[in-house]
C-alpha cells in the first residue's frame, strides 16, 4: 500500500522547489489572511502547507514529517486498526486547524504573510506521541523519551508565541500539536486511557 507520508512529502518538494523561483506561485499558495476574509480563498488554509520560505525549512519539516508519518500510518493501521485514509485526514485538517486562530487574530492584517507544513507536522508528531508516549526521541544528539519532547516543545512554543519577533507562526505548532491529539482520541477513544495508564507505568 502507497505511504500517504511519501506522497505528502513529494507533492510538497515539488511545489516548493516551484515556488522559490515563481513568486507568482508563492503569493497563489501562501497564507495571507486579508485574501481569505475579504476575497473568500478559503484554499490557503491548506495550499500555504504546500509551499516553504527556504530549503532548510523544508528540508526540517519533511524530514520530520517522514519518520514521523510513517511510525503514525503503521500506528493508525495497526495498534489503532484505522483505515489507511484517518492520515489524511489529520494531516489535512491539521493544517487547517492549526492556522484557525492565527486567522482570527489577523484577518486583517495586510501584512502578515504565513507558510510551510509546520501546524500539520506537529499533528502528525504529537498524534505519535500520545499513543506512544514513551518511544525514544532523539534531539539534537539527546536521548528523551517523546514526552519530555512534547513538554518542552509545547512550553517553548508558547513562550516564544507570547514573546513574538522571530518571524514564526508558534500558535500554529501549538494548535496542530493540539489538533493532533484531539483528533486521535476522538478516531479511538482508547487512546487517552492507553495514555493515563502509560504515565502511570514510565517504560524507557
Amino acid at each position: 500500500m502507497t505511504s500517504y507520508t511519501v506522497i505528502i512529502v513529494i507533492i510538497t518538494c515539488l511545489i516548493s522547489f516551484i515556488a522559490f523561483s515563481n513568486l507568482k506561485v508563492m503569493d497563489a499558495l501562501i497564507f495571507w489572511p486579508p485574501a481569505v476574509s475579504m476575497r473568500h480563498q478559503y484554499w490557503r488554509f491548506v495550499t500555504c502547507g504546500l509551499i516553504h520560505a527556504d530549503f532548510m525549512h523544508l528540508a526540517f519539516n519533511m524530514f520530520t514529517l517522514y519518520f514521523f508519518g510513517k511510525a503514525l500510518e503503521n500506528l493508525y493501521m495497526g495498534e489503532l486498526g484505522l483505515q489507511h485514509y484517518y492520515f489524511l485526514i489529520l494531516y489535512i485538517l491539521g493544517l487547517i486547524f492549526a492556522n484557525i486562530p492565527t486567522y482570527l487574530k489577523r484577518k486583517d492584517d495586510y501584512n502578515y504573510r504565513s507558510l510551510g507544513a509546520s501546524g500539520a507536522v506537529c499533528a502528525v508528531v504529537f498524534a505519535a506521541i500520545i499513543i506512544r508516549p514513551w518511544a525514544e526521541i532523539w534531539l539534537y544528539g539527546i536521548r528523551m523519551p517523546a514526552l519530555i519532547y512534547a513538554v518542552l516543545f509545547m512550553v517553548y512554543s508558547i513562550y516564544m508565541s507570547k514573546r513574538g519577533g522571530d518571524n514564526v507562526n508558534h500558535d500554529a505548532h501549538i494548535w496542530g500539536a493540539v489538533f493532533g491529539i484531539v483528533f486521535t482520541i476522538i478516531v479511538d477513544h482508547e487512546v487517552f486511557g492507553n495514555f493515563i495508564n502509560a504515565l502511570r507505568h514510565p517504560n524507557f
